[in-house]
């Protein structure tokens, strides 16, 4: 039996992770959100701004696992006031809950805090390992550089303290790739930018798997990825493949620059390369159930 306690559950990866979790009647879940939802079985809902105490604060004592997925999208435009909302929602809500984890008599086992392998500097070359992996510049990069420097800040001594550098989490339900489907039988499904710039992803199912592993591993930074990463160009080729879709037409950069636009989000998010490794996972032993994309089932 575990207590687990999902602040931003409600978003892709929390409900990827609740609907694990609670698979096993044992479990009690607490998720912490912004709105008021109903209770369902061993699924408790608490609510929380992300910014100040509450009652819900007596709740995360005696807990098994702490996980935090705080943090506005990135799906957006990057104009100062989204910038500045990307910012403070994922360093307010970690401030938060280093305060009190450090108040607790009975803090967490463990304390796993998101980030993202978008940390790390756009890469066709050099493979960006959790000891090698050279940290990037930009806005993104600053962004989880700052959110993790808080996570880093406040001593735990009797809290496992776990980053994750979580790169795309690819599945048929939620998140990318429902839409890059829909591109592609539309006939959009062609390289896009170069097509030379790697793509780092993991299932659903693998990142699930990767959570529950790591709660019983060592505190640490590790990269959530497969150990394949993938080029855009045959990424998209095995997609039209899987889907029978013999028309792909490449988009090139100028016309993702004004497509983003038009759709209120950043080519950066898909014109980036991420050559990501995940070393300390395979060093400990984890197992991946899609070690590649071709073997993803759709």
């Amino acid at each position: 039996m575990m207590k687990i306690v999902i602040a931003g559950g409600t978003g892709y990866l929390g409900k990827l992770l609740t609907s694990h979790f609670k698979r096993d009647q044992k479990n009690q879940i607490y998720i912490l959100s912004r709105k008021q939802n109903v209770n369902r079985g061993n699924v408790s809902y608490l609510k929380w701004d992300g910014k100040t105490e509450g009652y819900w604060l007596a709740f995360l004592e005696g807990t098994d696992v702490l996980i935090n997925l705080v943090g506005k999208s990135v799906n957006c435009r990057y104009t100062i006031s989204n910038k500045a909302k990307i910012y403070s929602s994922r360093i307010e809500s970690t401030t938060l809950l280093c305060k009190i984890v450090q108040q607790l008599e009975f803090p967490p086992r463990v304390f796993i805090q998101t980030s993202s392998a978008t940390i790390y500097r756009s890469s066709e070359d050099k493979f960006m390992t959790e000891k090698n992996g050279e940290i990037g510049a930009d806005f993104s990069m600053d962004v989880c550089k700052k959110w993790e420097t808080v996570f880093n800040a406040y001593p735990l001594p009797r809290t496992n303290k776990i980053i994750t550098r979580t790169s795309i989490v690819l599945g048929n339900n939620g998140g990318a790739l429902p839409i890059i489907k829909r591109l592609s039988k539309f006939g959009f499904g062609g390289k896009q930018g170069s097509g030379k710039q790697f793509i780092s992803f993991i299932t659903e199912k693998d990142y699930v798997k990767a959570i529950e592993f790591l709660i019983n591993q060592e505190s640490g930074i590790y990269n959530l990825c497969v150990p394949n990463p993938i080029r855009n160009k045959e990424f998209q080729k095995i997609v039209r493949e899987k889907l029978r879709c013999f028309l792909g037409i490449p988009t090139p950069k100028f016309v993702l620059n004004l497509g983003a636009i038009f759709i209120g989000t950043e080519s950066e998010l898909i014109l980036k390369s991420r050559k990501v490794y995940p070393e300390k996972l395979l060093e400990k032993g984890f197992n991946f159930t899609t070690n590649n994309f071709s073997s993803f089932v759709f």
